[in-house]
């Protein structure tokens, strides 16, 4: 059975091992934890690109012991100026495509978050590893090429149909017409010189520099409304995480537009249940539930901060938690309503050792973005702005430069015995529950943190390419929970062991004493790799 990762030098974790060593390398370099972090988030770009990449979207919790509460950075890109309602309703369309060149509507601001963390690391940490260092694993890994991992040759399969004829996706991933097996070299050259020029001339080229013009040339010759205009108009945020007293431990999350707020409602409601141990059914139904109640709240307010009508901090006060956990039925599912498409993501961590901590999150949101690779930058484009509404009258609908809601969301805890605890997953709607889960099982439940990680698992609500918004379970579950979730009026779906749709969780605990844990999911290809 797989065990935490021990050391006292630093830990990164990701669900690849290149972007966990290449991080971990940084470290011993003498890097901080936000060096690493570039370093570990530039290699997964390249090692599963259909999970998240430069043309998407990221957001971090850093914690640095000498201040009271982490930092967060908020690099999510907005909608262009040209794509508002009438834009699609000009083309035909009553909703935002899926796929497609109309769907790559919203700024990357990716590179952003990686910008603006380095400029933390310089000043606040004394960070010295040039971004030519930190990007060179990713270019080495881009032009010789990585080998294909089972959920990249099952997603370029699964996908085929509906995106090989989105410009520059089947060049890329299906060579000779064939969609890339297991084991094949995956060789992103075009994507190398496009790191290559960023490491020379800096980030914010992306933006607004060569690389800027390229892509900006590229989105508006495929047809989509994205401009330069809107690339030099964007920046990363600092933003000032949510907390939640849970337990007696503290519990951060990043503000609307993510979905942070359900996370730490889930855990604030399922606290209020005194649930008193792990995987039976208190836990997965009192966690299910809690589940149902923050998701109520997320998918009639959460958007763009700057239009929302009621603050997120106003839903976290105790009294509304409160009332939320009143609703709870303790032996009956409620009934389920439907719930929007999640994606895929990717989440690393990484703590060095001198305690600074890192929560990171990357995404292209569907598995693949948009499906439009770019010609001149070999970028994969995000689309996450297909989250939108057309409809003016819903509280998420569709604005030029308005910031599209975001599954996505890292997490920390600073525990009550002094611990410091970087956590997260990829999974869409899965998000907010795999944390619960990880969570309630090694905090509140004393589980070993591996295990609390590579524990089964279920999904609640829908994830993209599916209309079924039932309880999915994996099957290492006790048989007699599964009939006891059934007769509670749970509809539930048994799958795998150690399912793919589960997500890719991991998560790192720093002790008062210096020692690290870190811990990967094995449903992943990930590593805890040490220094």
């Amino acid at each position: 059975m797989l065990t935490s990762t021990k050391s006292h030098q630093g830990i990164v974790v990701a669900p690849h091992h290149l972007a966990a060593q290449a991080g971990a390398d940084i470290l011993r370099e003498g890097g901080n934890a936000i060096e690493a972090m570039v370093a570990a988030a530039a290699s997964i770009a390249v090692a599963y690109p259909h999970m998240n990449g430069l043309g998407g979207d990221n957001f971090w919790l850093i914690h640095l012991p000498e201040e009271p509460e982490p930092a967060a950075i908020d690099a999510c890109g907005a909608v262009a100026e040209l794509a508002d309602i009438d834009y699609y309703r000009q083309h035909g369309l009553h909703a935002i495509p899926g796929r497609g060149p109309q769907a790559a509507l919203t700024v990357a601001g990716a590179i952003s978050g990686w910008q603006r963390a380095m400029e933390i690391s310089s000043k606040r940490l004394g960070g010295r590893i040039p971004l030519e260092r930190l990007l060179a694993p990713a270019i080495s890994q881009a032009k010789d090429g990585v080998a294909v991992t089972n959920t990249l040759a099952n997603n370029i399969a699964g996908k085929r149909q509906e995106l090989e004829s989105q410009p520059g996706f089947a060049p890329q991933y299906l060579p000779d017409g064939n969609p890339l097996c297991i084991g094949d070299a995956l060789a992103l050259p075009t994507l190398a010189d496009t790191f290559d020029a960023l490491s020379r001339s800096g980030l914010a080229d992306f933006y607004r520099g060569d690389v800027a013009g390229a892509l900006a040339k590229d989105l508006e010759d495929i047809g989509s409304p994205l401009r330069k205009s809107d690339l030099e108009r964007h920046i990363a945020l600092d933003a000032k995480p949510l907390c939640l007293n849970v337990d007696g431990h503290r519990v951060y999350n990043l503000p609307p537009p993510t979905q942070g707020l359900a996370s730490l409602l889930l855990l604030g409601v399922f606290d209020r249940l005194k649930v008193t141990d792990a995987d039976g059914f208190d836990f997965v139904h009192g966690l299910v539930e809690a589940t149902k109640s923050a998701f109520k709240i997320r998918d009639s307010h959460v958007c763009d901060p700057a239009y929302m009508t009621k603050k997120a901090e106003q839903f976290l006060a105790a009294v509304s938690i409160d009332k939320m956990a009143s609703t709870i039925d303790r032996k009956q599912a409620s009934p389920w309503p439907q719930a929007t498409p999640g994606g895929d993501t990717v989440w690393l961590g990484a703590i060095d050792s001198e305690g600074r901590a890192v929560s990171f999150i990357q995404s292209i949101y569907w598995e693949f973005g948009s499906g439009v690779v770019l010609p001149e930058t070999g970028i994969t484009w995000q689309n996450r702005g297909t989250s939108f509404s057309l409809d003016p009258s819903h509280h998420n609908c569709l604005k030029p430069y308005k910031r599209p809601f975001h599954t996505i969301q890292p997490a920390l805890a600073k525990l009550s015995d002094g611990r410091i605890m970087p956590y997260g997953t990829m999974g869409g709607e899965g998000q907010p529950q795999t944390q619960a889960m990880i969570f309630a099982r090694h905090v509140m439940f004393g589980q070993e943190l591996q295990q609390a990680v590579s524990a089964p698992r279920w999904l609640l609500g829908k994830t993209w390419g599916s209309d079924v918004t039932n309880l999915r379970i994996e099957n290492r579950f006790a048989p007699s929970l599964f009939e006891a979730l059934r007769q509670a009026g749970h509809d539930v779906e048994v799958i795998g062991d150690f399912d793919e749709i589960m997500g890719h969780a991991g998560a790192l605990v720093q002790h008062p004493g210096g020692l690290i844990e870190g811990a990967y999911d094995p449903r992943s290809d990930g590593e805890a790799a040490v220094v």
